[in-house]
């Protein structure tokens, strides 16, 4: 590895276990120090740093592990398995719901990814779009702070489908996983998956890294730790929604899933990201209550994590003023020194998200793209599980028709698909799920029904 990237890897590692708590003394200092060495002392030396920081204990208020039996040992009470009446159609509706909030979110966040809000509202504006009611025109091209020719194809207007996008990648990687492998798939089956279908530039930060460990020879269960100071950052988190999808009203087997799936390129956090949005997404197809639904997914991570302190800190914060933006003053207060793409951060935002549209899908959007970060991952997740629990019938037909039934992606065995298909595979993948188990005497406390 080049000292340049592995300088690079150690200033990330060094911010990353400050953010879990860890006193790291001169080392900063020392990293410091180390840029003004020749290459072959300067390896030395950052190895050196590495292997320090990697000694360090994280800050005893909280409890964090990385290993699924650990991490169930650490959560509260939850209901696991949730019971209830579903027709078929209804589920088709709710899934169909949860893939259209997801493209539409993803869509409404994609150009201004990475902005703040003072640059967002800027160019919403002028467009009489402020607060966010809808797609971002056209007109914000001669607005915006960066150039936005290569992000046409999201804005009102310019929108034939969704448009290729990780984050939706991601969610066509698990339901392919699913239907490839059943809901024993392991990671080692994440793994060879992405080898085989998802290209080296098409996957970002700890995605990268672990792609990369990959390709060098690293098993699996050792391709989320190596040089790999992301391993608290988005992407995980990114990834949860067909496992959701494909455990309605089943919690704790979600949020399993979701943790078979995180654990190749993450650990802590950035775990638990991906594990509290496929448990809420589970509880969003039997309960109504957004609160609920949150409990439900804080119940499948550790209570004495960074995560959970964050996600309750935002329920207080919105109890206190029901206003977003007091909200996001909260959320960039307590945790806008983390990376931009950090899981805490921007999990924060879509807990907002979801508070500020438990009347109004339209307003939940908003509110995760106003408050800036990952906006394109914050749209995504919240729209999908705002779609989850109102289903497809029920949302704005304004976000929803520009999408055009259509969506597009990186992969090497999936380049469109229509996204009514794609609810329906999910669907079937459940239904296909419930009769092996009923034939081996093994079905969840679910009750099935074919009514209307």
């Amino acid at each position: 590895m080049q000292t340049t990237e592995l300088l690079k890897i150690t200033r990330q590692e060094i911010k990353q276990r400050e953010e879990e708590g860890c006193d790291i003394g001169d080392l900063g200092a020392q990293c410091d120090a180390a840029e003004n060495l020749k290459d072959g002392q300067k390896s030395a030396k950052l190895e050196a740093i590495l292997g320090s920081l990697a000694q360090l204990a994280p800050a005893p208020q909280y409890d964090e592990p990385s290993a699924l039996d650990e991490i169930r040992a650490r959560r509260p009470n939850g209901p696991r398995k949730m019971q209830n009446l579903f027709s078929i159609p209804d589920l088709i509706n709710r899934t169909n719901g949860g893939w259209l909030g997801r493209c539409a979110g993803c869509l409404l966040g994609k150009p201004v990814e990475g902005w703040d809000r003072a640059n967002i509202r800027a160019v919403a504006e002028p467009d009489a779009n402020y607060p966010i009611r809808d797609y971002f025109g056209a007109i914000t091209l001669k607005l915006g702070r960066r150039a936005l020719t290569s992000s046409h194809a999201c804005l009102r207007g310019q929108i034939k489908g969704m448009d290729r996008d990780d984050d939706i990648d991601y969610t066509l990687t698990g339901l392919l996983l699913l239907e490839r492998h059943g809901y024993g798939f392991t990671t080692g089956n994440v793994a060879n998956f992405w080898l085989n279908e998802l290209p080296y530039h098409k996957v970002y930060t700890a995605e990268r890294v672990a792609y990369r460990n990959l390709v060098d020879g690293l098993a699996p269960e050792q391709a989320g730790e190596y040089l790999n100071p992301c391993r608290e950052w988005i992407g995980a988190q990114i990834r949860a929604d067909a496992f959701g999808y494909a455990c309605p009203g089943m919690p704790e087997l979600a949020a399993e899933l979701a943790f078979r799936d995180a654990y190749l390129s993450h650990r802590k956090n950035g775990i638990y990201g991906e594990m509290l949005v496929a448990a809420m997404l589970a509880a969003a197809y039997v309960e109504p209550d957004i609160r609920k639904i949150i409990e439900i997914g804080l119940s499948e991570i550790p209570a004495k994590s960074r995560l959970a302190e964050a996600v309750l800190s935002v329920i207080e914060a919105w109890d206190a003023s029901k206003a977003w933006e007091k909200v996001a003053d909260h959320i960039d207060t307590r945790y806008g020194k983390l990376q931009g793409c950090h899981t805490i951060t921007n999990a924060a935002i879509v807990i907002l998200g979801l508070l500020a549209g438990e009347q109004d899908f339209t307003a939940g959007l908003a509110a995760s793209i106003m408050p800036g970060y990952d906006t394109d991952c914050n749209g995504a997740t919240a729209g999908s599980i705002l779609g989850v629990r109102i289903g497809a019938a029920k949302l704005p037909p304004h976000w929803i028709e520009p999408l055009n039934d259509t969506v597009r992606s990186a992969l090497y065995s999936l380049h469109e698909a229509r996204i009514s298909d794609l609810a329906r595979r999910t669907v079937a993948l459940v239904e296909k799920r419930l009769a092996a188990d009923a034939e081996a005497g093994t079905a969840e406390p679910l009750t099935w029904g074919v009514g209307d």
